[in-house]
C-alpha cells in the first residue's frame, strides 16, 4: 500500500484593522445606482425603454411650462440591433445653456426642482441622467444632446458620458451646429401636414439595450396616456423597427402618430409655497433657523414658514420662552 501525503493548506492570511481600512473609500452616488439600477426603474430591458421615454418627456413638459411655451414633443424609438434602441425626444422648450448641458445629462442628483416646494413632474435630479447612465452601461454610447436657445443663431451639440466613480460628466464633443426642432404632424389616414419648425428647443438621444413590446405597460401606452392627461400638449410618436430600415441603413418614410392638442390654454402655473410649521421636524427646523437670512427669530418664523402671522410668531416665541 502506498501512503498519500496531503499537503497542509496554508492558513488564510487574516485581515488586520489596517488592511481593512486601506480598502474603504467613498461610494459615489452614481456608482451606487449603477449597481442598484432597479431602484430607478431600469431593472429589465422592457421597463428601461419606458422609463427612459418617461424621464425625457417629463423634463420636456416641465421645461416648456416653465418657459411659458405650448409644448410640442416628438418621441422616436429607432431599432439599431435586435435588442438595441436609440431613444430620441425633441421638444420646443427654451433650450439649455452650454455650461449646464453636461451636468444635467451626465451627473446624478443635479437639478433645479429638488429644493423648491413647488409641484413639478421631475423632482429628484436623477431621471434623465440615470437613463443616460443606463445607456452608457449597456451600449457604451454617450448621450447626444442638441439644444438651441432662441436668441442664439446656432445650436449646441454635445456628447456626454458619466464618470460613475466620481459622479462627474465627461464631454466627448461640443460644437455649434445648424439645428432646430422640427416636428412632422400626420393625420389619422397617414397624410402629412405642413411640418412645424421651432426656433428653440432640445433633443436628447440615448442608445440603450432595450426590448420593445406593444400592449399594457408599453411606450405606446405611456405616450397615449401622456397625451390624454396633458391636453395642451401636441405629441408626435413613431417606432422604426429593423424591418422598416432599408439596406442602406436609412429608415423608410415611416408616418408619425400625431396626438393633436385639445386645448391651446396652458395649465395654471404651480406656485411655490413655504413649509407649514406642523409639517417640519425638529432637525429640519434647526437647519432652517441656522441658514435663515432673517435677523430675528420672530421674522424667521414669519419669513420662512407659510401662514405664520406676526401675532402667531410672537406667541410661539413667548410659549418657547425665547427672545
Amino acid at each position: 500500500s502506498s501512503m498519500v501525503t496531503q499537503r497542509k493548506k496554508k492558513p488564510k492570511k487574516q485581515e488586520t484593522a489596517e488592511s481593512m481600512a486601506a480598502r474603504q473609500r467613498d461610494i459615489s452616488v452614481s456608482e451606487f445606482f449603477l449597481k442598484n439600477r432597479h431602484l430607478l426603474g431600469f431593472d429589465s430591458p422592457r421597463k428601461a425603454l419606458v422609463t427612459a421615454v418617461k424621464e425625457a418627456v417629463d423634463n420636456s413638459l416641465d421645461a416648456c411650462e416653465e418657459g411659458g411655451v405650448l409644448p410640442e414633443i416628438s418621441v422616436e424609438l429607432l431599432q439599431t440591433q435586435e435588442h438595441r434602441f436609440k431613444v430620441s425626444v425633441v421638444d420646443n422648450g427654451p433650450g439649455i445653456v452650454k455650461a449646464q448641458i453636461p451636468k444635467i445629462f451626465g451627473k446624478l442628483l443635479y437639478g433645479s426642482k429638488f429644493h423648491r416646494l413647488k409641484m413639478s413632474r421631475g423632482q429628484q435630479g436623477i431621471g434623465i441622467s440615470a437613463a443616460g447612465m443606463y445607456g452608457q452601461l449597456t451600449t457604451g454610447a454617450a448621450t447626444q444632446i442638441h439644444s438651441k436657445i432662441e436668441h442664439e443663431k446656432r445650436a449646441r451639440s454635445m456628447k456626454v458620458l458619466m464618470d460613475t466613480s466620481t459622479n462627474k460628466p465627461t464631454t466627448l464633443q461640443s460644437r455649434e451646429v445648424n439645428w432646430q426642432p422640427i416636428f412632422y404632424p400626420y393625420t389619422e389616414d397617414g397624410k402629412a401636414r405642413k411640418r412645424v419648425n421651432a426656433s428653440h428647443g432640445t433633443c436628447v438621444s440615448i442608445e440603450m439595450e432595450a426590448v420593445y413590446i406593444r400592449g399594457r405597460l408599453s411606450v405606446d401606452e405611456f405616450v397615449k396616456q401622456c397625451a390624454i392627461v396633458n391636453p395642451h400638449l401636441q405629441l408626435y410618436y413613431r417606432v422604426v423597427l429593423l424591418k422598416d430600415i432599408d439596406p442602406e441603413g436609412r429608415p423608410k418614410d415611416m408616418p408619425w402618430i400625431t396626438y393633436f392638442r385639445g386645448s391651446h390654454e396652458r395649465p395654471a402655473e404651480a406656485k411655490e409655497i413655504q413649509p407649514h410649521p406642523h409639517g417640519v421636524e425638529l432637525g429640519v427646523l434647526m437647519q432652517m433657523l441656522k441658514h435663515s437670512s432673517a435677523r430675528s427669530l420672530k421674522s424667521a418664523l414669519q419669513q420662512d414658514f407659510s401662514r405664520v402671522s406676526a401675532k402667531a410668531a410672537r406667541d410661539i416665541c413667548e410659549r418657547a420662552g425665547l427672545d
